[in-house]
């Protein structure tokens, strides 16, 4: 199996590559976990992973700076169905829009808008961040056979998901924080699994074995 994490500059992706290594390992699977920058190697991947952190639009532009990247992740992840995971910033350019400093085009995958956190209680911090107990609205195999239900979060903006069947989860931040979406083949975390402790490396083991 090749799993390809894709590198557009959003920062260090060792950590997320060593969480899918060990989950494979954990797992018994033999997979090639490979960090790239390369189209061709995305379309020759059996899963997908677009990590991200920082701001919506640099990593949009970003990812558009890598030539034939945006196609080969329509190609494989769309067309062709690919299981493809979406981490942080990754899972929010699944979205139609950006609003950080801006409105920045996202890849359009799932219909809604990516927003800034306002909490209804002002004593709460943006950025949002640390240990969150996910509430799931809607069951998915990603999250099969999960006991461990807090995850890890730091962000300001989150996806303000148009189609309720695509919210799998959220964290109560004095509101809704969209925490996880899914449609067919694709997936998205806010949080980061490589951090979550036993629930990131059994969401990762579920991943690599998923066959939407």
């Amino acid at each position: 199996m090749k799993v390809a994490i894709i590198d557009y500059g959003s920062g260090n992706l060792r950590s997320a590559a060593k969480a899918f290594e060990r989950a494979a390992r954990d797992a018994g699977l033999g997979a090639d976990v490979l960090v790239t920058e390369d189209p061709e190697a995305v379309r020759d991947a059996d899963r997908i992973v677009l990590p991200g952190v920082g701001a919506f639009g640099d990593c949009a532009a970003g990812l558009r700076a890598i030539p034939g990247m945006e196609e080969t992740l329509n190609e494989t992840v769309r067309e062709k169905a690919r299981p493809f995971l979406g981490i942080c910033v990754g899972m929010q350019l699944m979205a139609a829009r950006g609003l950080e400093h801006g409105t920045h085009q996202g890849l359009g995958w799932l219909e809604g808008d990516v927003v800034k956190i306002e909490p209804a209680d002002p004593s709460l911090k943006i950025p949002h961040m640390g240990w969150n107990e996910l509430e799931i609205v809607n069951g998915h195999p990603l999250l099969g056979g999960i006991s461990a239900t807090h995850a890890y979060f730091v962000h300001s903006y989150a996806f303000a998901v148009a189609d309720p069947a695509a919210l799998v989860a959220y964290v109560d931040y004095a509101g809704p924080v969209t925490a996880m979406v899914a449609k067919e083949n694709m997936a998205g975390t806010q949080f980061h699994p490589e951090k979550s402790q036993e629930l990131g490396l059994a969401l990762i083991g579920n991943f690599l074995t998923w066959r939407p």
